[in-house]
């Protein structure tokens, strides 16, 4: 089964498809080990790659090279890619979307945001015509052959919220996403205006949508949950954290006892991503 197809097949099952947001390939390694699923979140990537914030410096390129490292080294993992915007021009987003395609990533995440666009959680977000974002989303979606292609829209008008959910089901996207979703009532007036079309929900630590669990959006109508940046919050406070320990120990490093990671752990995990131990099995979720 193709990659796309493959994901597909799991979006439209009995359960939720959890995705988890990966920066790196060493945070990939880790979620590899914990989740069928990655998530290539433009935020994560922005902050790894570039040390620079959620606004737009991402250069296609970068994201197309990085999901090609990905797919060889976890053959097995559904990889959903934000691709934001679609580098702004509609035939770059096409053409991106081959690109990716041709690699083998399962999906796309196309927003309906103009530029300078924001992170989903944040204010200030602006967003184009419907008319106009219809027109390059389709135009994605006549390039794709099997990718699921996300629609996301950034709409924080509550009524334009509602227009644009109702218009993005209506076209041949596969799966539709509101960003920053406030609230659980909210999430059903979605799940009311948008018919079958399956639903992913974003939550992000400290974000503007509520903390809700798998079984949770499961019995809200929720197909999908990807979480963007857990591995990147995470090694955040951690790496600070084991610095102010260092510093504060005068630079003498921590005894690695039973169950922490040392070097022998860290070349383990990472043996695993050489394409010809590429022979087990996705993990269960």
């Amino acid at each position: 089964m193709r990659a796309g197809d493959n994901l597909r097949f799991d979006v439209n099952s009995n359960s939720i498809t959890p995705l988890i947001g990966v920066f790196d390939m060493f945070s990939a390694s880790l979620a590899a080990q914990h989740y069928n699923g990655m998530f290539i979140s433009g935020f994560g990537f922005a902050a790894s790659y570039y040390g620079l914030p959620d606004i737009g410096f991402i250069a296609w390129p970068d994201m197309v090279n990085f999901v090609q490292r990905l797919r060889l080294a976890f053959p097995q993992q559904h990889l959903l890619v934000d691709i934001d915007d679609g580098y702004v021009d509609p035939e770059v987003a096409c053409h991106v979307v081959e690109h990716l395609e041709r690699i083998g990533a399962s999906g796309v995440i196309l927003e309906d945001q103009k530029r300078p666009r924001r992170c989903g959680h944040v204010d200030g977000k602006q967003i184009l015509p419907l008319a106009e974002y219809l027109e390059k989303l389709d135009l994605v979606l006549q390039t794709r052959t099997d990718m699921v292609v996300v629609a996301r829209t950034d709409a924080t008008d509550e009524a334009e919220i509602l227009r644009r959910a109702e218009a993005l089901a209506a076209t041949d996207a596969d799966v539709l996403l509101v960003d920053g979703v406030r609230s659980v009532d909210w999430i059903r007036k979605v799940r009311g205006v948008i018919g079958d079309k399956p639903l992913l929900f974003n939550q992000i630590a400290g974000g503007k949508s509520p903390r809700l669990s798998l079984t949770e959006l499961e019995d809200l109508g929720v197909n999908v949950a990807i979480y963007s940046t857990p591995c990147l919050f995470a090694a955040q406070t951690a790496i600070d954290n084991a610095l102010l320990e260092l510093r504060a120990n005068d630079g003498r490093l921590p005894e690695v006892k039973q169950g922490d990671v040392g070097v022998a752990a860290s070349i383990a995990l990472l043996e695993r991503n050489i394409s010809r131990n590429q022979r087990h099995s996705p993990v269960d979720a």
